[in-house]
């Protein structure tokens, strides 16, 4: 039988004599500490633990809306003011360091469709199911005056969506076509249509601002040029796009949310695959907006939730909802990078914050310092199973959690059932096609 034995040699730690210094085996280099990993392995599973405790994304409920809020606009001179449209024709402007109303609207006999403001900040365009386009002045009207809209341009059809030029005084609308109006004019400068659907949303790009895209119901999303009225090219989606949005960093970059609960980003450059595919919602997405930093955005679903993904992932690294919140109609990210504001069915808009754990207010350069330490910690060891498993988690409700069961055993279905389908085939009968590749229809130039 072997025995193991531990062996030491005595002369390394016995005393010559009882005078002598005890010897201690170290390392006399100050900056290897011997426990140095343990130790920031504690640290971190700590600090992580904690930003799940502290982690209260909800800061503020907007009422007053007396219908469901179909469309919100930031303001672009203050980070404070937010302007929302309602599905019974009233437009609110909100103060959100008070978070009061501080004025009301009636602008339009139903719907209000879409809601954007002019880059100089000084009024804002609304187009609603009455078939007009009306530009108020962003200031109240003075003590005994009417509330009366600048200009009205009234189409001879329904407009569904509407988004001003980033530089020139021109918006564009959607609705049977995309039309490009001139503010001083009661007339298009210029009509585009590619197919003879509705058109959903229309959205100019921020960088070069004379490229548009807009989504169709009849599953495109199509790109044009202003300067040669002309559209450039167009996707067709498995599904329809509900609407779109450019990243404000990368200008060929736009993400697309869909109906068949994913989001897709493209580069349209090369429209024949989009760059990531972000899976997670369990329901139609409504309304997708960018981080101003181009590294995130969010998403607002049918299935009562909010969403934010990184640009790079596929799957969320958050999950907002509530137990009073209905169907996510409208969701915006907010020009400081810090907050998320999302209307919903059932007349609220509500406030969130960007980043669930952070300390709102003034830090101190000690807090800063800890701050950053422990980011350093989580990012350092963000691939332990331990930490990674108490950074992920996320309580969710019932029926979004029993959804995303019933799907993961139906994708398996599918994927199980395509295996056995290759298995009985004639060999490269049934191609392996990428889960990118699979929503495209087609690319037409």
């Amino acid at each position: 039988m072997k025995v193991k034995m531990l062996s030491r040699n005595p002369d390394n730690y016995v005393r010559e004599t009882k005078f002598d210094l005890q010897r201690v085996p170290r390392n006399y280099d100050p900056t290897l500490h011997p426990f140095e990993v343990p130790r920031e392995y504690v640290r971190a599973l700590n600090a992580t633990k904690l930003e799940r405790v502290f982690a209260k994304p909800f800061l503020a409920s907007l009422d007053g809306h007396r219908d469901g809020v179909n469309c919100l606009a930031k303001y672009p001179k203050s980070l404070a003011t937010v302007l929302s449209g309602a599905c019974d024709g009233e437009v609110r402007i909100w103060n959100l360091t008070k978070r009061k109303c501080i004025r009301t609207i009636q602008a339009h006999e139903g719907f209000v469709r879409g809601i954007c403001t002019r880059f100089c900040g000084t009024s804002f365009f609304t187009v609603g199911d009455d078939k007009t386009v009306k530009q108020w002045k962003m200031d109240g009207p003075g003590y005994g005056e009417e509330e009366e809209p600048l200009h009205t341009i009234l189409g001879k059809t329904v407009y569904t969506g509407i988004d001003h030029h980033w530089k020139d005084p021109a918006f564009a609308t959607c609705g049977q076509q995309v039309d490009i109006w001139d503010e001083q004019r009661t007339s298009p400068i210029c009509s585009m249509t590619w197919g003879f659907d509705s058109i959903n949303s229309v959205k100019f790009n921020p960088i070069e601002t004379f490229l548009l895209g807009s989504c169709a119901s009849d599953r495109n999303i199509v790109l044009y040029d202003m300067r040669q009225a002309t559209p450039l090219k167009k996707v067709i989606l498995d599904m329809r796009t509900n609407t779109i949005c450019w990243n404000p960093m990368e200008a060929f970059i736009f993400t697309a949310a869909n109906e068949d609960y994913n989001l897709y980003t493209f580069d349209m450059r090369s429209l024949d695959t989009p760059v990531m595919v972000h899976m997670d919602h369990v329901s139609a997405v409504l309304d997708v907006d960018y981080s101003p930093t181009g590294k995130e955005f969010v998403s607002a679903s049918f299935d009562k939730s909010i969403r934010i993904f990184p640009v790079d992932r596929s799957r969320s690294r958050e999950v907002y909802h509530t137990k009073r919140m209905q169907h996510v109609i409208c969701v915006k990210w907010t020009s400081d990078s810090k907050y998320i504001m999302c209307g919903s069915d059932e007349m609220n808009i509500r406030l969130w914050k960007a980043n669930a754990s952070e300390k709102l207010g003034v830090l101190t350069s000690r807090e800063k310092a800890a701050k950053d330490y422990n980011q350093k910690l989580k990012e350092k060891f963000q691939y332990h199973p331990l930490v990674k498993r108490i950074a992920r988690h996320r309580h969710l409700p019932k029926s979004i959690y029993s959804q995303i069961q019933e799907q993961r055993i139906m994708k398996e279905a599918r994927r199980r059932k395509e295996i056995n389908r290759r298995k009985h085939s004639k060999p490269g009968s049934v191609p392996i096609v990428s889960e990118r590749k699979k929503h495209v229809v087609a690319v037409v130039k």
